[in-house]
């Protein structure tokens, strides 16, 4: 009986104060608006940002780094000396890359694992040249890997395999050299190779940096371009079922190789760097918002027992124990932040809608925001429990009232 009078008396404060009520709502909706828009545009560049990542590179990598040649020293002497260092002949080759890539392809762990020949490339039409990375790769498999024909935008992957006089190039290079499908381009490597390619293919990803200078050859092309061999590979990019979780399978791998095995948060640590940064500023200023929100519920609050603070002597004096003022107020605080909070849902909600139909253009395409379940579930429970915190420390302090001290004033 006495819950209901708890209930009724709670009703009956926020009716009863409707203005209060709405703008210590208004607040909360403020708050967990913002809190949700912001996150989800955070969570929408984070999406987009590992999205243009894994355009070209895989979760993990192993490759053999570069290694400078050791100093002659003098035990006798106690002197080191070095004479010339030098990156060694052999520090970009690794050993026996067959038999690692099969190895890594057994692994229950390894998705998809391919080989790739990277090389310095001169882009070159008359006297114009372009500073370029070739990659010579199976692109039937590098496709699989990293969905390349989707940014094709004229000819296509299947021309390379097999011809080793193609190239597919980037639309950035195509556009500064005036060429086209099907025309010729002389290519020339760091190592003095020049060869006269035709172009199969042209891409367009988005990103200036890998449209005006990356190009795509057969692996056994670029093995002649570095004068290496047909067992000659620079760089294993494997893919792993979570990129998330790379770092565990790093270790894993790492125990089968002696080569270095890197993952793509390390690799892009300036990218996840900046990431982290936009997610911390944009999730303290949504905070900053949701707390002075719940100042506002806790002012509003305090204003009322003041106000009602006969009423809560009186109630205290005909047997409301100290909990039951507790739970009049704590009701009040979530009455309004539920109201709040759903009107804040629905705000963002707004806000998230309009914003995923502005189209950006290039390769952003749309607005990168969406909708996410998981957080309007956190902007939902993170709307009540600032209420609720606001709420219970003037409900506590209501609690406090001693009867005989107010009827003696």
């Amino acid at each position: 009986m006495k819950h209901n009078t708890n209930v009724d008396i709670a009703f009956t404060h926020i009716i009863t104060r409707k203005k209060q009520t709405l703008v210590a709502a208004l607040g909360v909706t403020l708050g967990v608006g913002v809190y949700l828009f912001m996150n989800s545009l955070s969570s929408g560049f984070s999406s987009f940002s590992r999205d243009e990542i894994f355009k070209n590179s895989a979760h993990i990598k192993i490759y053999k780094d570069e290694e400078l040649s050791k100093p002659i020293s003098s035990d006798s002497s106690r002197i080191s000396v070095i004479l010339n260092p030098q990156i060694t002949t052999l520090s970009k080759k690794i050993i026996n890359p067959e038999a690692l890539l099969a190895n890594v392809k057994k692994q229950p762990y390894v998705t998809s694992a391919i080989a790739q020949v990277s090389f310095d490339a001169f882009y070159n039409r008359g006297k114009a040249q372009i500073k370029g990375s070739g990659n010579g790769v199976n692109m039937t498999e590098y496709d699989a890997m990293f969905n390349t024909g989707k940014y094709m935008v004229a000819g296509s992957i299947n021309a390379l395999p097999g011809n080793l006089n193609g190239i597919i190039i980037g639309s950035g290079i195509a556009e500064k050299l005036s060429l086209g499908l099907n025309d010729n381009i002389t290519i020339t490597s760091a190592f003095g190779v020049v060869k006269v390619m035709k172009i199969v293919g042209i891409f367009t990803t988005g990103n200036s940096m890998n449209d005006q200078q990356k190009s795509y050859v057969n692996i056994s092309t670029a093995q002649q371009f570095v004068k290496e061999g047909p067992s000659f590979v620079s760089t294993i990019f494997v893919n792993t079922p979570s990129a998330d979780k790379s770092e565990k399978y790093v270790s894993l791998l790492q125990q089968l190789t002696p080569y270095t095995v890197e993952d793509w948060k390390t690799t892009n640590a300036d990218v996840m760097s900046g990431d982290k940064t936009r997610s911390t500023l944009m999730n303290s200023i949504s905070y900053a918002i949701l707390i002075v929100a719940a100042f506002g519920i806790y002012n509003i609050l305090s204003s009322t027992i003041t106000q009602k603070i006969n009423d809560i002597a009186i109630l205290k004096a005909t047997g409301f124990a100290g909990k039951d003022v507790i739970r009049i107020f704590l009701l009040e605080a979530i009455i309004m932040g539920l109201i709040g909070t759903l009107m804040g849902l629905v705000i963002g909600s707004i806000l998230i809608g309009i914003m995923s139909k502005i189209y950006m253009g290039g390769p952003v395409g749309y607005f990168p925001i969406s909708f996410e379940t998981r957080l309007f579930a956190r902007s939902f429970i993170l709307g009540l429990f600032i209420t609720f915190c606001a709420g219970y420390f003037p409900a506590r302090k209501a609690a406090k009232v001693d009867p005989v001290e107010i009827f003696r004033k």
